[in-house]
């Protein structure tokens, strides 16, 4: 029996009154999404129409899922909330801290010795609050969602940018900063604004080297990494209801490329057997009773224009693989037009790493028709050109692809089978490498490509295609090979051609694990003490943040303009960072340390307005600090795109940075920043951006009147005695307005636990 049914089951049962009480009140067909969120409101029934991205509505999500990294941070705010236990099903999944050396049982334990004080504390804290702990080992924490928690039309927030993979099973699941966990898992509303929608409807069908994968790929290259903001990309037609259930949870992990606020596909038949194959028949059973409401209502998908926002219509039969990068998710390149961008470009054409697996497409299916290609560098004697390694998504993935010999087939090839973890895909890989700067290509079949962001080097172009395109390209080792057209020389002076990949979307003798890693909490925690060393240097119990002193903030200094793309790995790196992710001081020295300043076009080098000096950019808001003087961080278009984590909203905070004023912000960081009370505004007119001088003393005006969709000033202070008013927007409301009073959202909390 699945986890947590009599929870899905009393969502099914509600879902039909919910959702006629909607139709009623928006006067018209409802699309699955809609649906969906319709069906969650916190009051219950909905009473009017809601504005599509305007209106800020409270949900009320079914579970929560937190990844050990971002984990530590919402459970240390959780403790200080005050409750006993979760108000919702809420699971943590340790996936993040493994780094990628050796291999998968070396790896692994190294981990378990070094992060033995991080992996202790989720274990007590999950064993105190009811909250299910899966073990180092266990799997990436979508993959392992996808498998054991995921429902159709359930609602569930998760502490990873990459929740969205939970759509795959038609799941409204959305990533979302620490914080924002705390709420759900207190029994709170969660606040989102109500989504737009994008329409995607696949016609065709897939066939050859093109996967589910390409679909995503093409999307972001019409999309970018910013067109999906505010939307919600709901797919439909035929070629979806083709697609399997893991390739669906591909395309919707992909999703939080594009920026958009979730991806979800309507409940089908391919879901249903994934459910049965993942021993969840019962969930199947119920959701057949409700099918009717996990899918769009038949009007619209006869005129999609007239129920979503935008739609997008994609032949798959038609759709050539693609391959996409290098730096950003949205450079989308057909597999027929790539060789020749390779060489325009002067990107490095000699290929050094392949690199499959990563929630995004660790799936059986995946694994099966990587391994098809695998299997042919042995079978028709050709030398693998470039380093190849496999990370599973699971235990039960490794388990059962062991056991039906297709780790055997990668073995054979050369091919590097690492732990059940995030690994390279975050940063976490030990790189071999005789010159880590060197510039070079790898190619990955996971989601995420920004610079230095897999091993670290600025100069390491990264692509991401399918696993299938990724293990061919490892064996050409050449970005300028064309899989469907070329041909290789093997060994004995042969030209030969790799044939199709095949696949097999559900193991034909099923699914096998011995040890998933699942360790269910204790029934009564009352009694379970969670200790954290004060003098650790991984760990660090929070203190509350200041609350706004109820004044205009007057004579705050720039720390840093930030030039171009300022993702959340720019504001606060992962890769060996990961180990202060639960020490908030300590992680905070790396603040902006991978952001450009604008005035120099150095990364972690600006100038201390107080001794004239320049220097590391903690080290120069530390010293702000240190004399109780406030900062403003000025940035680009789409500020904070990427992780989730809260992190790149908590550290400057901590170090007293008190504005952060961008041309737009990206979805969950700016949510982030308002829950940590900092003041999140952008310029009415993007080329104010420009009068922004490295002297500056800014004054922010207009706070005492602070109030929803009333704009607020910025004063540009200049060096030589003249001033720039600029007037700048917002987008709180009320409820966040009171958070910033607060000095944070867990702040209002703790003064609500003690009323």
């Amino acid at each position: 029996m699945a986890f947590d049914i009599e929870m899905i089951r009393a969502v099914y049962t509600r879902m039909g009154e919910r959702v006629a009480a909607a139709r009623q009140v928006v006067g018209k067909p409802l699309t699955l999404s809609e649906k969906i969120l319709y069906s969650h409101l916190y009051q219950g029934n909905a009473d009017q129409a809601i504005g599509r991205g305007k209106t800020y509505v409270d949900f009320a999500p079914d579970r929560v899922a937190m990844q050990d990294a971002t984990a530590q941070m919402a459970l240390l705010q959780f403790m200080s909330a005050g409750k006993p236990k979760v108000a919702v099903p809420s699971t943590v999944h340790c996936d993040h801290l493994i780094q990628a050396k050796i291999g998968a049982e070396q790896d692994l334990n190294t981990a378990m010795s070094q992060n033995k004080e991080v992996y202790d504390f989720l274990a007590s804290v999950s064993n105190k609050y009811g909250i299910g702990f899966w073990k180092p080992g266990a799997g990436i924490i979508h993959q392992v969602v996808l498998e054991n928690y995921a429902f159709p039309g359930g609602m569930m927030i998760g502490t990873d940018s990459h929740t969205p993979n939970a759509g795959g099973l038609g799941m409204i699941a959305i990533g979302v900063g620490g914080a924002d966990a705390v709420d759900v898992m207190a029994g709170m509303a969660w606040e989102l604004k109500f989504p737009k929608l994008i329409g995607v409807k696949l016609t065709g069908r897939l066939s050859g080297w093109t996967a589910a994968k390409d679909v995503i790929l093409k999307v972001a290259g019409i999309l970018t990494v910013k067109g999906g903001t505010g939307y919600i990309v709901e797919y439909f037609g035929e070629g979806a209801e083709s697609l399997s259930c893991t390739g669906k949870a591909t395309i919707c992990n992909m999703g939080a490329e594009i920026g958009a606020t979730t991806s979800v596909f309507e409940y089908d038949d391919k879901m249903k057997a994934y459910l049965e194959g993942t021993e969840r028949a019962d969930i199947a059973a119920l959701a057949d009773q409700v099918r009717e409401h996990l899918r769009a209502d038949p009007e619209v998908y006869t005129n999609p224009e007239l129920y979503y926002d935008q739609v997008i219509e994609i032949n798959l039969s038609e759709l050539e693989p693609h391959v996409n990068g290098p730096f950003t998710p949205d450079a989308a390149w057909p597999i027929s037009k790539f060789a020749q961008a390779v060489k325009e470009h002067g990107w490095p054409e000699k290929l050094e790493v392949g690199l499959i697996g990563s929630c995004t497409n660790s799936s059986y299916e995946d694994i099966t028709r990587a391994a098809s290609i695998a299997g042919q560098a042995v079978s028709k004697n050709l030398k693998v050109r470039s380093e190849f390694t496999i990370t599973p998504g699971s235990e039960l993935v490794r388990y059962t692809t062991e056991r039906d010999g297709l780790l055997k087939t990668f073995d054979e090839m050369g091919g590097v089978v690492l732990a059940n973890a995030c690994g390279p895909c975050i940063g976490q890989w030990a790189r071999h490498s005789d010159d880590p700067t060197r510039k070079n290509s790898i190619i990955t079949s996971f989601n995420r490509n920004f610079a230095k962001r897999n091993d670290g080097n600025p100069n390491t172009h990264a692509f991401v295609a399918s696993p299938e395109i990724v293990t061919a390209f490892a064996i050409a080792g050449d970005l300028t090979f064309n899989p469907l057209t070329d041909t290789l020389v093997n060994e004995s002076g042969q030209a030969v051609r790799l044939d199709e990949p095949k696949g097999i979307e559900l193991p034909v003798n099923g699914f096998a694990v011995e040890d998933a890693g699942y360790q269910a909490p204790a029934v009564d925690g009352s009694k379970v003490a969670v200790a954290v060393d004060p003098l650790s240097d991984r760990l660090q119990l929070l203190e509350p943040f200041a609350p706004w002193e109820g004044t205009d903030l007057m004579g705050l200094r720039l720390l840093i303009k930030a030039k171009g793309k300022c993702t959340t790995d720019h504001i606060s790196m992962a890769g060996p960072w990961l180990k202060y992710r639960g020490h908030l001081d300590n992680i905070s020295n790396n603040m902006l340390i991978g952001a450009l300043n604008a005035f120099n076009d150095k990364a972690n080098y600006v100038k201390n307005q107080l001794t004239g000096t320049y220097d590391e950019v903690p080290k120069v808001q530390r010293a702000y600090k240190a004399m109780q003087v406030g900062s403003v961080v000025v940035g680009d278009e789409n500020y904070g795109e990427g992780s989730s984590r809260e992190h790149a909203a908590m550290e400057p905070r901590h170090l007293g940075v008190r504005v952060i004023l961008v041309k737009s912000f990206a979805r969950i960081h700016e949510t982030n920043l308002k829950k940590q009370g900092m003041l999140a505004i952008t310029f009415v007119d993007p080329t104010d951006y420009d009068k922004v001088m490295e002297d500056d003393t800014i004054d922010v005006m207009g706070l005492t009147t602070f109030a929803p969709g009333q704009q607020l000033t910025v004063v540009l202070n200049h060096i030589d005695g003249s001033k720039d008013l600029i007037p700048v927007n917002h987008t709180y409301n009320q409820g966040q307005i009171e958070w910033f009073k607060a000095g944070s959202a867990l702040n209002l909390i703790g003064q609500k636990e003690k009323k």
